[in-house]
């Protein structure tokens, strides 16, 4: 069963997407607790903007930005392939893993902790690592529910949007289902998030929530415009690897009510 497995290229690929994917949100997730200056990155002045009353905007961005656009990449890859089914199945297994992640993190935090270990990078400016380890695995609840929230529910739209674009335009336009599906799936995320971390969780204002949120899509927007080649880059390997015979097979599979793919011969 296992060799059959092995030597079936569509199903390795999608085993080997599925891991990325995984792992991919769960580093995201992570490491999303460094808030970073995107302007500092590129080396130019803060961005300083005003908007609905809320003065000094600037892009500061959770670090887990970086790989969420990989997220959405991967998601559409996915559907173009494997259909809706597939991403809905990768998708409630990145957050089942990343519930099982934080509940791990918090439990490791409440473990009491070897007197010598405390001070033992006092050295090196952290004089308490229990502290330094709380303040790195233990966000808040809030955020991260509402993190949670805002990947399912905007994975979920952006497989319908997927979809419907490819519905119409059939498989021409990539990058418009690619993209357009990413952008408005980006949005949704954006306030999502935002709404119940910090409205529902920490009682901002109604214009700080709105105001932070289309700064962040700004940058979300931008980074998903500029991936769109990717994506034609990735299915050209695609097909390279699994021949253009099966791939066209699978994607016309994904289209189909069962969104599911026919038996497609062993290959090495």
């Amino acid at each position: 069963m296992i060799h059959s497995i092995l030597k079936d290229r569509p199903t390795k690929l999608f085993l080997g997407m599925s891991a990325f994917f995984v792992a991919n949100a769960l580093i995201a997730e992570i490491i999303g607790g460094k808030i970073f200056s995107l302007e500092g990155v590129l080396g130019v002045p803060a961005a300083d903007i005003s908007f609905l009353g809320q003065k000094g905007l600037s892009f500061s961005l959770t670090c887990g930005v970086l790989l969420w656009p990989l997220e959405f990449i991967m998601t559409d890859i996915v559907n173009e392939y494997y259909g809706p089914r597939a991403v809905r199945r990768i998708s409630f297994t990145a957050i089942s893993l990343i519930l099982y992640a934080f509940l791990m993190f918090y439990l490791s935090m409440s473990v009491p902790p070897a007197g010598w270990w405390i001070g033992s990078r006092a050295a090196n400016g952290v004089p308490d690592m229990q502290k330094a380890y709380e303040g790195i695995f233990g966000q808040g609840m809030w955020i991260i529910f509402g993190s949670i929230v805002a990947f399912g529910v905007s994975q979920l739209i952006d497989v319908y949007v997927f979809h419907r674009i490819k519905r119409v335009t059939g498989e021409k336009r990539v990058w418009l289902r690619a993209t357009g599906s990413t952008l408005i799936s980006q949005l949704i995320d954006s306030f999502v998030v935002l709404i119940i971390a910090f409205k529902l969780g920490n009682n901002w204002s109604w214009a700080q929530v709105i105001a932070i949120a289309c700064m962040n899509y700004i940058y979300k927007f931008t980074v998903a415009v500029i991936l769109t080649p990717v994506i034609y880059g990735a299915e050209r390997w695609i097909d390279r690897y699994l021949g253009k015979d099966v791939a066209h097979r699978m994607k016309r599979a994904a289209m189909g009510e069962k969104e599911s793919v026919p038996p497609i011969p062993a290959a090495g």
